[in-house]
Formats: C-alpha cells, structure tokens, sequence
C-alpha cells in the first residue's frame, strides 16, 4: 500500500506518493530550469488564499508564454485532492507548470516544447524554523552578489531561476546566518529566497517594489497594514536606508511575518524582535482563519 505521509503529488493524470513523482531527465523544466510555479499553504485543514495563488501562477505562465490544458478550477480541485490524498492539515503544497520536453527531438526552439503541469504537497515547510523566528532572524547582505535584473527575467512571474539567491544563500550560511537578502545593481534591497521584507522607517512600511515577486503574503502584509491605518510605501529601499529602520521583518507563505534582528553588523530592536513586527505577525495568523480567505480540504 502506498504511503501518502510525507506528501502526494499529481503527475500525468494521476495521484502518486511525492517520492514517487517524476519528469523527463530532458525536460526543460529540468535542463534549463524552466518551469514556473506557484506555493500556497494549507493552515488547519483549509488552504489560505488560495484563488490569489491561482490567479499569479496563471499570469506567470502567460508572462513565460506557456500555457497548459487545465482550467484554474480544475487546477483546484487537483490541489485539494492531492492535500486531500495525504492527509495533511498543514502542508506546503505547490503548483507547477514545466517547459517540457522538445517535441521536435534536438530541437532547441523552446515553442517547440510540450508545456505540462503537475502539483505536490508536503508537510508544511517554514523558510525561517520556528525557533529561527522566535528569537529573530538574521540576514545577510552580500556585497558582491546581486539580484538578477528584471530586464533579463520577469521577476513578478514567480519561476525556478534561482542561481543568485542559491550562490548568495551559500555565502550567507557559510557566514552564521539564518538567511540572505538581494540588493539590485543600484544598492537597493530587493528580496530574499522565498520572502518579502519590510522596514519599519518613522513610523511608515517601507517594501521594495523593484526587483521582487509581489507576494501573497506581502499583499496581506500591506492589507494588515491598511486596517492598522498604518502608510505603507512601496518604492527603492536603499541598503544605507534600510539599515536605519526602527524595524525590520520578513514575509513569506512558509510562516508568515518572521522578525529580523540582525542584517550584516546592524542590529535591529536590541536584538530582540520588534513590537510592530510582533503585533503583525500575531494578526497574520489571526487573518489565517478568516473564513472569506480559508478554503476547506474535505479529508476522506
């Protein structure tokens, strides 16, 4: 009997065990790190915005020019029937479309490839561990390493072109740190492996709005913000600026609002998370059981 505990996968029409899942060792998905994708969290049994996630992974198809046979609806109702599958009340779950393999053999025309979907579950992932979060992260910024310029990848269309954030990632753990952040070629903060940041600066959210995927979870952030009455800018977060904020947090669907106390030398709230970014991260998870924003996994 298979073993759908550590996740499930749908992969050609069919629900397997994640381990089990597999493409084509010459799919470009593979070769040429082709494929967009999109992360959605399941939070106590119910998925959290997930229409929101639906609507990004299908622009970001149209901004690769890839397309796939599925309708969003039924690219629901795969997702729900892979968490389903598994069981699991918190899972990461993930929605992925691929180049494909040439359908023209030696073909190097990406048009010529057979773009095709496939989705996965697993535990629910967190990109800063609890513990991480609790005391606060910390962040480097590399000085020599930069986020890739959008006019060389659509950044806004969420994609598995990771080599800037994996060789700075590297440089990051190798220093001490939890995790990296990105500047762009002009010195401003951009983003990090898997989250948005957020500065608190006289009283005001600051977010980049150059060099980033627009989160999920840093639309909510801005909308938490919104019922606070607190003024959110986004706009160029220069580096020198960004170390003079009062606050500093991250955001990401693998656990929400996260503190940072430490980026590079700089120590943020006396190395303590902050209040602001406390108070956003507590009603973070409050909005997670907001029923207009839950869709509910009918388990077998």
């Amino acid at each position: 009997m298979s073993n759908f505990t550590k996740g499930a996968a749908w992969v050609r029409g069919e629900i397997v065990p994640v381990s089990e899942a597999t493409i084509a060792v010459n799919d470009w998905g593979v070769t040429h790190s082709d494929c967009v994708y999109d992360v959605c969290g399941v939070n106590d049994g119910a998925f959290f915005r997930l229409q929101d996630h639906i609507d990004r992974f299908h622009a970001s198809m149209g901004s690769l020019q890839m397309s796939i046979e599925q309708t969003p609806e039924e690219v629901r109702a795969i997702l729900h029937a892979i968490v389903a599958k598994s069981g699991l009340r918190s899972s990461y779950a993930a929605m992925v479309t691929s180049r494909g393999v040439p359908m023209i053999p030696g073909s190097r025309d990406p048009r010529d490839c057979g773009n095709h979907f496939f989705a996965w579950c697993v535990p629910y992932i967190y990109v800063f561990k609890p513990e991480v979060a609790a005391r606060g992260s910390r962040l480097h910024v590399p000085e020599h390493i930069h986020r890739i310029p959008q006019d060389s990848v659509d950044l806004t269309a969420k994609n598995y072109h990771w080599g800037d954030m994996t060789r700075g990632l590297l440089v990051a753990l190798e220093k001490g740190f939890d995790s990296v952040a990105l500047t762009d070629h002009a010195g401003n903060l951009t983003e990090g492996p898997g989250f948005n940041v957020f500065a608190v600066i006289d009283g005001k959210l600051v977010t980049p709005d150059g060099g980033v995927l627009m989160g999920i979870t840093r639309q909510t952030v801005i909308e938490i913000a919104g019922e606070m009455n607190m003024v959110v800018e986004q706009r160029p977060l220069p580096l020198e600026e960004f170390y003079e904020a009062d606050e500093v947090f991250t955001a990401t669907t693998g656990g929400g609002v996260s503190p940072v106390t430490k980026v590079n030398d700089r120590v943020f709230s006396n190395g303590a998370p902050g209040p602001i970014a406390l108070e956003f991260g507590e009603t973070y998870r409050a909005w997670l059981e907001r029923p207009e924003l839950r869709d509910e996994v009918t388990y077998s």
